[in-house]
């Protein structure tokens, strides 16, 4: 089983990521081990995740959301 997870960031901007535990992903990008991005920005909280299968439909459906502007992003976490 495979999440996709969007985090805010401190400076309210939004990480899209995949993962097989969501829990402990968002520990390491708290902690500064989960990417240059995050490491930077300073991971607050999840702000919303999706279940799937397998990790090949959890990387389309990450890339789909990365090629999203911050705007349509929102419309999955409010």
């Amino acid at each position: 089983m495979y999440f996709v997870y969007l985090l805010e960031c401190k400076d309210g901007s939004l990480y899209t990521g995949i993962t097989t535990d969501v829990e402990r992903r968002f520990k390491e990008h708290k902690s500064g081990m989960g990417g240059h991005y995050t490491r930077a920005k300073e991971a607050v909280r999840v702000v919303y995740t999706e279940k799937y299968p397998d990790r090949s439909s959890a990387s389309k459906r990450e890339a789909e959301i990365k090629g999203w502007r911050r705007e349509k992003k929102l419309t999955l976490v409010w």
